[in-house]
């Protein structure tokens, strides 16, 4: 499977013509053959390579009515007005790659390109623990890789704990995140995964945290560090 197989395209495509709405369909067209064709095979490279577009815009070039070549650039995700963003959770997605077949429990989308990986365990089942959570992304990510290559953050959850991390955090840098509003602690009563939802998938502070606070390696190795209020992690 190619990554263009985890992204839904038309959900990209009819985004990205209402974000950019004077750049002619064949920049787009180019602009999305840029995001969802790998220029190396190395998930972490990519990874870092399509989270530039996604902050600092795809570079385009067409011809003007008048015959000039023009450069622009074209917006994957518009930070400013979060309502022209196309925003999708998805239960169970499939994604086919190289003969494996894997559903992970849920998956967030903006602007049809998978950004969030969420592994649920049923806190009822002993043996489903956050580790267990953990080594199942780390499964997804060895046979199902193309759905990591936009991939903002991953979550582990058993219902009412909750981890964090990046896409190279090693399991010891999953952690709690420990604030909603970025300044202070939330009410004592506020199950983990709720302080998570509230605190990192709200569209305003989602965005937020892809832009400003995912930073990268200086060798390429990925997002390492995520900081937001309370929470930091590799």
């Amino acid at each position: 499977a190619a990554f263009a197989d985890v992204v839904l395209l038309p959900r990209l495509r009819r985004a990205l013509a209402s974000i950019n709405p004077t750049i002619p369909s064949e920049a787009i067209e180019d602009a999305i053959k840029q995001v969802t064709t790998s220029e190396t095979p190395n998930l972490t490279e990519e990874n870092r390579r399509i989270h530039s577009l996604i902050t600092e815009g795809v570079s385009v070039e067409y011809r003007s009515r008048d015959g000039r070549i023009v450069g622009d650039t074209v917006w994957l995700i518009d930070f400013t007005d979060i309502d022209k963003n196309d925003w999708l959770v998805l239960n169970q997605f499939t994604v086919i790659e190289a003969r494996h077949t894997r559903r992970p429990d849920v998956v967030c989308f903006i602007n049809g390109l998978p950004v969030a990986v969420v592994e649920l365990k049923n806190p009822a089942d002993e043996n489903a623990t956050l580790t267990s959570a953990f080594n199942q992304l780390q499964t997804y990510k060895a046979e199902i890789p193309a759905l990591f290559q936009t991939n903002s953050v991953m979550v582990t959850s058993d219902g009412m704990l909750e981890r964090i991390g990046s896409l190279t955090a090693q399991e010891e840098r999953f952690m709690p995140w420990r604030t909603i509003d970025g300044h202070d602690e939330p009410a004592a009563s506020l199950m983990e995964l709720d302080v998570l939802l509230r605190g990192v998938f709200q569209s305003d502070l989602f965005l937020e945290l892809i832009r400003d606070f995912l930073v990268f390696g200086d060798q390429g190795d990925g997002p390492f560090k995520i900081v937001a209020g309370y929470h930091q992690f590799h």
